[in-house]
C-alpha cells in the first residue's frame, strides 16, 4: 500500500485508502488504516507526537502508529509513501511505550519553558560535546 497527501482544512467524514490527509491550520492528519480493516487513525503533527516529512507524493510519518486500542492491532511505518510494517508489541512493550512518550514530552515542555540560563546552559554543552 502507498500513502499520498491531500492537504485540507477540515478532515472529510469519508477517508479514503491510501490518502494521508493533513491540516497544517490543525496541525493534524488522518487516514484509513493500512490492515485494510477501515479505522480512522488520527494522528496530531506537533513536536511532540507525529512528524511528517517528505514531498506530498511520497511522505514520512514518524514515528510508527501503533493501532493497540483498535482490534486489527497494526503496526507500521509511513515511508517515503510505503507501509513499512513492523512486529506487534507485547502490552509490555506498549506500556513501556507510552511511558517513553510521556517522559519525551515532559522534557521537551521542561526545556521549552526553562529559564533562559538554563536552555543557554544546555545550548553550550551540547555544543562542547560536538567538538
Amino acid at each position: 500500500m502507498t500513502f499520498e497527501v491531500e492537504r485540507v482544512h477540515f478532515m472529510p467524514k469519508q477517508l479514503e485508502s491510501g490518502v494521508l490527509y493533513v491540516s497544517d491550520e490543525f496541525e493534524t492528519a488522518a487516514h484509513l488504516c493500512a490492515c485494510g480493516c477501515g479505522s480512522k487513525i488520527r494522528t496530531p503533527i506537533l513536536p511532540t507526537e507525529w512528524h511528517l516529512s517528505g514531498p506530498d507524493s511520497r511522505p514520512t510519518l514518524r514515528p510508527s502508529i501503533g493501532n493497540w486500542q483498535r482490534p486489527c492491532r497494526s503496526h507500521y511505518f509511513i515511508m517515503n509513501g510505503k507501509v513499512e510494517w513492523c512486529a506487534q508489541w507485547t502490552e509490555e512493550e506498549i506500556l513501556a511505550g507510552r511511558r517513553a512518550e510521556q517522559v519525551r514530552r515532559e522534557r521537551y515542555y521542561d526545556d521549552l519553558y526553562a529559564p533562559w540560563w538554563k536552555r543557554l546552559w544546555k545550548w553550550v554543552t551540547r555544543k562542547i560535546g560536538r567538538m
